[in-house]
C-alpha cells in the first residue's frame, strides 16, 4: 500500500512509525514536510521511502493521504492534493476540528469529480510534546480514534480507512462531525483552556522570588500538563472550533459562578454536594467508555509495588492465551483498593483472569 504523509509531526510521524514497525514491506510512505531536516531524518531511519518538498504528483499512486497538519491548512492542502492524486483514494486528516473541515471540502471534492474519498479522522491520542522527534510507534494503541465520513462516503471506502487505523493499534469510532465537534470541545478543547487558564493564574499570582512557581508541583503540574501543548496547534483549533468552544465555556463559566456564590454564602451543604457529585461521576470513569462500539473490561489487581509484579501477572495470563488489552498503575491509590489496572477485550477473557488470578491469591476489585 502507498500511503502519503502530509506533515511529520508527532501525529504524522506515529502514523509512519506505527505502520513501518508493523510490516516495513507492506508501507511504503511518501511524506512531505516544511521542515527539511526532518524528512532527511525520518528516511535515513527508513521510517519513510521517500519525500518531497512540495505537494506534486509523488502522491499520484497513494492509496490514501493523511494530512496531518495544523486544521487551518488542510482544506488548502486537499485542493492541492486533488491535482494528482487518482479515483479512489482516500484523503483523511488528523485534526481536532472536523464540521468546518468537511463543510469546506465537500464542494471541492465534488467539483474534482475525480471519485476521491475525503473522510474525517482524529486520533485521540497525543503528547505534551510535539514534533517528529517525539513520535513514538506505539501512540495510537488502544486510543480510540474517530472517524467522520460524509453521509454518501460508500461503506467500503470506509472500512479500508477502520481497517488501516486498527493496524495503528487504535479503536475506530465513527459519528457525526457535528457531533464530534460539541464532544470535543467539552472533553478536550475547554480543558485545554482552562489547563493554560491556571498556569496564567500562578504566573500571575507569583511572587517576586517566585514562590508559588517553587510550590506548583504534584497534583497542579499533572492538571496542566496538556498546556504545554503545541500553541500553534491550539490557535488553529480555537478558531476552526469556535461556536462549540465559546459554548462550552459559557457553561463551565457559569459552573463556576454558581459554585463562587455558594461559597461567598458559605452554604456548606451545596459545596458537599458539589463535590460528592463529581466524585460520583468521576468513579464511573473506572469501568471504562460505555459506548457500545468500544466498550472494554478492566479489573483492579491489588499488589505489592516490587519489581517482577506485573510481569508475573502477565505470565500467568499470557501463558493461557488471555489478551491484555491495557495494562498501568494507579500511580497515586486514587481508589482505595487495587494498584493495577489491567483491560481486556472481551467479558469472557476478564472472567478467565478474575478466575486464573484468585486461584493464584491474587485480591481482586472492579
Amino acid at each position: 500500500m502507498r500511503i502519503g504523509i502530509i506533515g511529520l509531526g508527532l501525529l504524522g510521524g506515529s502514523i509512519a512509525k506505527t505502520l513501518k514497525q508493523i510490516n516495513s514491506n507492506h508501507s511504503y510512505i511518501i511524506a512531505y514536510d516544511n521542515d527539511v531536516d526532518i524528512l532527511f531524518t525520518a528516511q535515513k531511519e527508513n521510517i519513510i521511502n521517500e519525500f518531497t518538498f512540495e505537494i506534486n504528483q509523488k502522491f499520484a499512486d497513494c492509496n490514501i493521504v493523511f494530512i496531518c497538519t495544523p486544521v487551518l491548512y488542510i482544506v488548502d492542502i486537499v485542493k492541492q492534493l486533488l491535482n494528482y492524486v487518482k479515483k479512489d483514494c482516500i484523503i483523511t486528516d488528523v485534526g481536532s476540528t472536523k464540521s468546518d473541515i468537511l463543510v469546506n471540502v465537500k464542494p471541492i471534492i465534488d467539483k474534482s469529480n475525480k471519485g476521491v474519498h475525503f473522510i474525517g479522522g482524529h486520533p485521540m491520542a497525543g503528547s505534551e510534546k510535539s514534533g517528529y522527534l517525539a513520535a513514538s510507534d506505539y501512540l495510537f494503541e488502544n486510543a480510540y480514534y474517530i472517524i467522520t465520513p460524509y453521509e454518501d462516503t460508500p461503506e467500503f471506502m470506509i472500512f479500508i480507512l477502520q481497517k488501516i487505523i486498527e493496524r495503528l493499534g487504535s479503536i475506530p469510532i465513527v459519528i457525526p462531525a457535528t457531533f464530534h465537534d460539541y464532544a470535543i470541545a467539552t472533553i478536550s478543547h475547554t480543558p485545554h483552556i482552562v489547563a493554560s487558564s491556571l498556569v496564567h493564574l500562578v504566573k500571575s499570582s507569583d511572587t517576586k522570588d517566585h514562590f508559588l512557581h517553587t510550590l506548583a508541583a504534584g497534583g497542579f503540574k499533572d492538571i496542566t500538563r496538556i498546556a504545554s501543548g503545541d500553541p500553534t496547534m491550539w490557535e488553529n483549533i480555537c478558531i476552526s472550533n469556535k461556536a462549540e468552544i465559546s459554548d462550552s465555556l459559557s457553561s463551565f463559566i457559569e459552573i463556576l459562578t454558581l459554585f463562587k456564590d455558594k461559597l461567598d454564602n458559605n452554604d456548606t451543604s451545596a459545596l458537599h454536594t458539589f463535590f460528592n457529585d463529581a466524585k460520583s461521576y468521576r468513579d464511573t470513569f473506572r469501568s471504562g467508555v460505555k459506548y457500545t462500539a468500544s466498550k472494554t473490561f478492566s479489573m483492579l489487581i491489588d499488589i505489592k509495588d516490587r519489581p517482577g509484579s506485573i510481569a508475573t501477572i502477565a505470565t500467568i495470563l499470557g501463558s493461557n492465551s488471555i489478551n491484555i488489552k491495557d495494562i498501568g498503575i494507579v500511580n497515586h491509590r486514587e481508589f482505595d483498593p487495587g494498584i493495577l489496572r489491567v483491560v481486556f477485550s472481551t467479558e469472557h477473557e476478564r472472567l478467565q483472569a478474575h478466575e486464573l488470578l484468585l486461584n493464584h491469591n491474587y485480591i481482586l476489585y472492579y
